[in-house]
């Protein structure tokens, strides 16, 4: 089989804001919500192995389907806010959409399941339409909906499934906004009501089931802060009958009967404890995998929980008295976030996962040399809203994004020292602003613009720390590093003062003078509020959440103020001398682009040409064109002038443009991007039209459409030139789509135009590689190769030596081959994708 053209390479996303949106298989499995997503996230190999389109909401709760066997799982159920239902199925290695349950008439936001006789899967599900559902899936791909309970004007908030000890009769506890649990069984596929539990005094938020020898716990736990642990075990006929003997002390039993199949079981639920320790909300409560051991199941009696108070806990009993006590918390300290929403345990009980508000998965492995010690663990980090922007850096060895989820991020591969393959991580948060984050430019290796829903532009630098530590965790030479970027007078780092927005730079004076000033506490009442919370990392692997959150900020040096509404595109040229600027408009005034200087960040030019909204611009790669399309349907394009005695700064002259009777495109214009020999410009527009237009020469003003119209089919949102010339003259394009699909055609200047010769298609994304709402920007990396395998960059002394010449030619040879894109999108995730030039 040929290999696919285009393979993914990484995925960055978060979980999305709900409780019981994760969960761990047996096969240690992350399967994660993201957006309308459900997301495969593989914590060993840490990257995420796949991801599942199928619903058109937010995926609310993910669950996987776990065997009595302890086998991998090969169902997942996942609920939306498109009020669906889907199992997936594992076919061939890969998961594919099996059954849809169609009839809750709200969004769902709790879902469970297990096998009744297998493969037959028995599902229960809670929706903000008031109701539970409990649905019959069978082998031959439908649902049948087999009872609904009704719950009037409350909500179920949880829900989970077990099977009662000693038969095959399902049992489903539901907890919900009255503060009690309800018990159903199924008798005859009706579901009866056996049981309330009471005893939280606010909403019982999270429910779990485990199966311990012959009887059963039902775990719950509430907005009144703590957890309830309830016993379930079966009365033989005698226990039922005797009567209460007042001399012995013990919980209050209640009593329920279930008939199955003619014979009559007897059923006793008592309190076995009460957990207090979380000082907040408690969202989320998680039993410790069963598995295998000389043949017998074995449960642990090990409980973790997760609460709003940024901790969890592992609760356990004690060995001799049986009282249940907390023997494990982990959490974060400081920041400003708020806590946990949900938590799981892997198969082995060696790590714990919990999801944060926002969107961050946090992971603890258990310490292997020191008994009962956890550390954080690296894990996969992503935007939790939009992804509106990004770029890579001129080198091509990382890639900045921002988003509507007001932060700035960084990506990078990860280069072990061990040798594995790199994966991709997040390094770095330079930016948590206070503003939806809109657009930024790179100005040079570690400098960069960035624009939010505000008038103002903000410059940033990379700190001295940020630089180091991009060093160890990408291999390559501090020195080198330090040197390219003049590091003489960077700060150390950066920190947000407690009601500013702009990052104060923090030097090494600050540090060593804070150190001093702890000795003598607090002279005056302002010490007491620390302006620098920033500690120095020396990082050797990605940092966690919450240093994310709090040291890797980079220090803005500059702002730029001229614009009249919120900004909402940028530009930088190749020699980084200038950026321009754009703002929406709804008037010719506003619709003007800005030029700054990079060296003195002065506002060197206004260039009045459009009516409405700047929606995206681009230099030539020679630095001599600028190009800017427009929601008025057309496209401007301006020329360097030669320098003169009396302005030495960069000044620029329109050189052509489109007017209402030469615009080819009929709707707003999106996106557009440079040939990179700068004779060609494509531009994308809501019309589902590409156009390439050219060629441009600084003689010739007159610019016509030079390719047949290409019609992708829907709205093309992004389009870019692969930088990388082909040998026979063709261009590679990308084109991104509203539907989240992304295209790739080669597009031969030379052809004969008439019958649309001119264009070839090459590939295009998968289902389960396409975003699933609109790609907002597409960007190639800036050479061949990548990222992260280049042999010129090897930091690990003595493997350069080792491999002979002729090896690393051919690896070279191999490695120049491919390309990669990096696509951002409105689904909250950024995606790069390698694309083997030899394979098209």
């Amino acid at each position: 089989m040929a290999p696919p053209v285009i393979e993914t390479c990484h995925v960055a996303c978060s979980a999305n804001r709900t409780p019981n949106v994760v969960s761990w298989s047996r096969g240690w499995t992350i399967a994660f919500g993201t957006c309308n997503s459900v997301a495969l996230y593989d914590p060993q190999e840490r990257r995420v192995v796949s991801v599942l389109n199928g619903h058109t909401g937010r995926v609310n709760a993910v669950q996987w389907v776990h065997r009595e066997d302890c086998a991998p799982e090969s169902h997942l159920v996942s609920g939306g806010s498109d009020n669906r239902l889907i199992v997936w199925e594992a076919q061939n290695g890969k998961f594919i959409q099996s059954v849809e349950c169609k009839g809750h008439t709200g969004p769902i936001c709790a879902v469970d399941a297990i096998y009744v006789d297998y493969p037959k899967i028995l599902v229960a599900s809670s929706a903000s339409d008031s109701t539970v559902r409990l649905w019959l899936c069978s082998d031959v791909k439908d649902a049948e909906c087999i009872h609904t309970l009704s719950f009037g004007s409350g909500f179920m908030m949880d829900v989970s499934l077990a099977l009662l000890p000693g038969s095959r009769v399902p049992i489903l506890s539901c907890g919900g906004d009255d503060s009690r649990v309800h018990l159903y069984v199924q008798s005859d596929t009706q579901l009866q009501k056996v049981m309330t539990l009471q005893g939280h005094e606010d909403w019982v938020r999270g429910v779990a089931w485990a199966s311990i020898g012959g009887e059963l716990l039902l775990a719950s736990c509430s907005q009144d802060c703590l957890i309830r642990v309830w016993r379930l075990c079966a009365k033989s006929g005698t226990d039922a009958c005797t009567e209460d003997d007042h001399t012995i002390i013990k919980m209050k039993e209640d009593v329920f009967e279930v008939k199955d199949k003619g014979a009559c079981s007897v059923f006793a639920v008592c309190l076995e404890t009460v957990l207090a320790g979380h000082e907040n909300w408690v969202y989320g409560v998680h039993w410790q995998p069963p598995f295998y051991k000389g043949g017998e199941l074995q449960q642990p009696l090990s409980l973790l929980s997760a609460s709003m108070d940024k901790t969890m806990i592992l609760w356990a009993p004690e060995e001799g008295s049986g009282v249940w006590v907390e023997q494990v918390r982990v959490g974060e300290v400081g920041g400003n976030t708020l806590g946990f929403y949900g938590c799981q345990m892997s198969p082995d009980g060696s790590m714990i996962v919990a999801h944060a508000f926002h969107g961050a998965l946090h992971l603890w492995c258990q310490d292997q040399n020191k008994e009962g010690e956890w550390r954080p663990g690296v894990v996969i980090s992503g935007h939790f809203n939009a992804v509106q922007d990004l770029s890579w850096d001129p080198e091509g060895d990382f890639i900045l994004s921002v988003g509507s989820d007001q932060t700035t991020r960084l990506f990078t591969p990860w280069r072990k020292q061990d040798g594995k393959k790199a994966t991709w991580h997040e390094i770095s948060r330079p930016q948590i602003h206070g503003y939806d984050m809109q657009c930024l430019a790179m100005v040079g290796r570690f400098q960069f613009v960035s624009g939010a829903d505000e008038k103002v532009l903000r410059v940033f630098q990379a700190p001295r720390n940020f630089v180091e530590n991009f060093a160890n965790i990408s291999g390559m030479s501090r020195e080198k590093l330090l040197t390219s970027s003049d590091c003489a007078n960077l700060p150390e780092g950066a920190s947000t003062p407690a009601l500013g927005l702009s990052n104060k730079a923090v030097f090494q004076d600050d540090l060593v003078s804070k150190n001093k000033e702890d000795d003598e506490r607090f002279n005056k009442v302002s010490d007491q509020y620390q302006e620098s919370y920033f500690h120095l990392l020396n990082l050797t692997e990605p940092p966690p959440e919450d240093h994310l959150l709090q040291n890797t900020l980079w220090p803005e040096v500059q702002k730029l103020y001229g614009h009249g509404f919120e900004m909402f595109c940028l530009a930088s040229d190749s020699t980084r001398t200038v950026v321009a600027s754009a703002c929406k408009a709804s008037k010719a005034e506003h619709a003007s682009v800005l030029l700054w200087s990079t060296s003195t960040w002065r506002q060197l030019q206004t260039l009045p040409c459009h009516t409405l909204t700047v929606t995206q611009m681009a230099f030539s790669p020679d630095s001599q064109l600028l190009l800017a399309v427009s929601r008025d349907r057309t496209w401007s394009l301006w020329r360097r002038n030669l320098p003169t005695p009396d302005s030495p700064e960069p000044q620029f002259s329109l050189h052509a443009h489109t007017g209402k009777d030469t615009a080819v495109h009929s709707r707003i214009i999106w996106s557009c991007d440079w040939s990179s020999d700068s004779k060609y410009f494509a531009t994308s527009s809501r019309d589902k039209k590409v156009i390439v237009w050219g060629p441009c020469s600084l003689k010739d003003s007159e610019i016509k459409p030079c390719s047949t119209i290409l019609d992708v089919g829907d709205s093309a949102t992004a389009v870019a030139f692969c930088p990388i010339p082909f040998s026979d003259n063709s261009y590679l394009l990308a084109v991104g789509l509203e539907c989240g699909r992304i295209l790739l055609y080669r597009w031969s200047p030379g052809q004969e135009p008439a019958g649309g010769h001119d264009w070839s298609s090459c590939g295009e994304t998968d289902t389960s590689q396409s975003h699933s709402l609109a790609v907002k920007r597409l960007i190639w990396r800036p050479r061949a190769g990548r990222a992260g395998r280049d042999n010129s960059r090897v930091g690990v002394k003595g493997e350069m030596e080792e491999q002979t010449d002729r090896e690393s030619e051919l690896e070279e040879e191999e490695e120049s081959s491919w390309v990669q894109l990096a696509s951002a999108s409105a689904d909250h995730s950024v995606k790069i994708f390698n694309i083997n030039k030899l394979a098209l």
